[in-house]
């Protein structure tokens, strides 16, 4: 179930124009929202995303209307790429630009995102044995 729907593009884009890009094809659409959701996870790996977009069966926990608002963004431009109907692209491309410098500032650590939760690693961290093992070079022994 994704975080944002095709009628969650009608706060970005008009349906109409949506109908006439895809040609009244809902596929791709879904693709185009899929291919954003996916582009949006590779710069939030730090993050839960289990939380933050969901599952195929589980809702995302986490409602954010900013990453919301990305994906949106991101899905736009992905589906205007197909047009060729007379709109203004640079208006969309801004804004795809914007959120893909919005995702890499989160990315880096230069913005935080207000309850977006961590990734919890610390149970995947510990090693699965007791034995320590180390190593050195053997030890010169340089005269001059």
């Amino acid at each position: 179930m994704p975080i944002i729907t095709q009628a969650d593009l009608a706060t970005n884009i008009y349906a109409e124009v949506i109908t006439e890009i895809t040609r009244s094809d809902d596929t791709i659409t879904e693709r185009a929202i899929a291919a954003a959701i996916q582009e949006a996870k590779m710069y939030l790996g730090r993050y839960d995303l289990v939380q933050l977009f969901g599952t195929d069966v589980l809702p995302a926990t986490v409602q954010d209307e900013y990453l919301n608002s990305l994906i949106k963004d991101l899905a736009c431009w992905h589906l205007l790429r197909l047009s060729n109907t007379g709109l203004d692209l640079t208006v969309y491309r801004n804004a795809y630009q914007d959120a893909i410098g919005v995702l890499r500032s989160v990315q880096v650590g230069q913005a935080q995102p207000q309850g977006w939760p961590y990734f919890d690693a610390s149970a995947n961290t510990a090693p699965d044995g007791d034995t320590v093992s180390w190593s050195s070079n053997p030890k010169r022994n340089n005269f001059y």
